[in-house]
């Protein structure tokens, strides 16, 4: 194929407010999406967003705008930003423009290609529904996670997001061999930093990719950023074959960012301030994670949930996308019971019968079912104590214990801070140890020989090697 180079096109800058630039072309017009450069050494890039008429365009700029005035030239670049995929990309940091911010050599053999592409078509999905085993315990039984699907994770700060986050880039890379990417949006510089170097201490870079659009950028590059991480999935997804693990923090970022660009623009706002076009930029952004006959991209997206209201636009728009949520609690972290999940609060669209199996969603009917009543004597025990209830709910209080203490797990990633070593175990192992709990088999060991343990086989193990601390609850 003949290479050929576009004429160059240059405009003259005609206002600067913000972030929003006005550009006067007089030959011909950049059309939407195309990346213009401007400044000292192309060092100010902008966005295309609008034509106003027949010679001028309204941009978005990508980097600060300092220095900018009325008159200056603008170079047409002939192209939509572009994201670098290939092998080189593996266990680098990138920034919105694919320039690595790692401080490392610049990777070679890249090949770069546009952020905006189009999802799959609905001919080239899979459409088979299967299960993302994550080798967790209390995910696996209770909210499994679908291969190719978006799974939410709700919680405020220092209930554990970033842990299990990083626990399941660990678990995909020793289990499905795929490749875990990590779209930081919106966030604080320290957080990426304190990230990169646990996943070098957890031995997980060489199979990973980080892109950051952080918390101080202009609200164009964060709301291009997860382009970019997507177009990085698309590439491991469709020329590689491989199975992504593509990790989102924060998702609510984005559509902040879009709703500052919006407001930038001159749109008038929809309900509660957000952009009129929250929903359509959003789906341009979530329809592209999918599995296709090449490989899947599964997703997991930390959502900040404004002032904890879940009707509030975002938090519905985002959870439309989602097959599962998966909802952190203070109380149970406080508790000790790692990682914190709520089992109650959360769910999955994959827990029927149909995909799952009978035995799977009965037993998972049933653990819900005894947590939930434990929940609901927890205050008779707190006033009465356990010796008023009846044998019959004496026995229920033992089991939740006992399942409540079963469903923690150490991590591989906090191995260092624990003492513990990590554990991954099968949906069956897990499975199995439910039900056995459930039948009452393990009423005579003490609640603590099930606390951080992988498979059930571990009880007798740990209770021959002698297990101090706490007390059984079963009387």
């Amino acid at each position: 194929m003949e290479m050929y180079t576009i004429p160059s096109n240059s405009g003259t800058i005609l206002s600067v407010q913000g972030s929003v630039v006005d550009i006067r072309f007089e030959e011909r017009l950049p059309p939407i999406s195309t990346l213009l450069r401007t400044g000292k050494g192309g060092a100010i890039a902008l966005e295309v967003l609008a034509q106003l008429d027949a010679h001028r365009v309204r941009g978005i700029a990508l980097t600060p705008t300092q220095g900018l005035s009325r008159g200056m030239t603008v170079e047409d670049t002939g192209g939509p930003l572009m994201a670098p995929v290939g092998k080189g990309i593996l266990s680098r940091m990138f920034d919105v423009f694919g320039k690595t911010i790692d401080r490392l050599a610049v990777p070679s053999e890249l090949e770069w290609r546009s952020v905006h592409q189009a999802p799959p078509p609905l001919s080239r999905r899979s459409t088979r529904s299967e299960i993302f085993e994550t080798g967790i315990k209390v995910i696996d039984v209770l909210m499994p996670l679908e291969r190719g699907g978006k799974a939410g994770l709700f919680g405020g700060a220092g209930v554990g997001k970033t842990v299990l986050l990083t626990e399941m880039i660990h678990n995909m890379v020793g289990q499905h061999q795929g490749v875990s990417i990590f779209c930081g949006i919106g966030e604080r510089c320290r957080e990426g930093e304190e990230l990169y170097r646990d996943m070098k201490a957890a031995g997980v870079l060489p199979n990973m990719v980080m892109v950051f659009g952080q918390m101080n950028e202009p609200p164009g590059a964060r709301f291009r950023i997860g382009h970019v991480a997507l177009t990085m999935a698309e590439y491991f997804r469709d020329d590689e074959h491989r199975d992504v693990l593509l990790l989102i923090d924060n998702i609510f970022r984005f559509i902040q960012a879009g709703s500052e660009v919006s407001g930038l623009m001159g749109q008038m706002p929809s309900r509660l301030g957000y952009q009129p076009t929250m929903g359509t930029e959003l789906s341009g952004l979530e329809e592209r994670i999918a599995n296709t006959d090449k490989g899947a991209i599964t997703s997991i997206q930390a959502v900040y949930v404004p002032a904890d209201d879940f009707t509030d636009p975002a938090a519905v728009h985002t959870f439309s996308h989602l097959s599962a949520s998966i909802v952190l609690s203070r109380k149970r972290a406080s508790e000790g019971l790692y990682p914190a999940i709520d089992p109650l609060q959360s769910s999955s669209k994959m827990a029927t019968p149909g995909i799952i199996g009978e035995r799977h969603y009965l037993l998972a009917q049933e653990i819900r079912r005894t947590l939930a009543q434990y929940a609901e004597l927890k205050d008779i025990i707190a006033m009465l104590g356990l010796e008023q209830l009846s044998p019959a709910d004496r026995s229920t209080v033992a089991r939740a214990r006992r399942l409540e203490r079963f469903l923690t797990q150490p991590f591989f990633t906090t191995g260092q801070f624990t003492g513990l070593n990590g554990k991954l175990v099968s949906l069956k192992d897990a499975l199995d140890g439910c039900e056995r709990i459930l039948r009452d088999e393990f009423k005579e060991y003490p609640e603590s020989a099930l606390y951080m343990i992988g498979d059930i086989g571990e009880v007798q193990r740990k209770t021959k090697q002698g297990v101090s601390g706490e007390v059984t609850a079963a009387p």
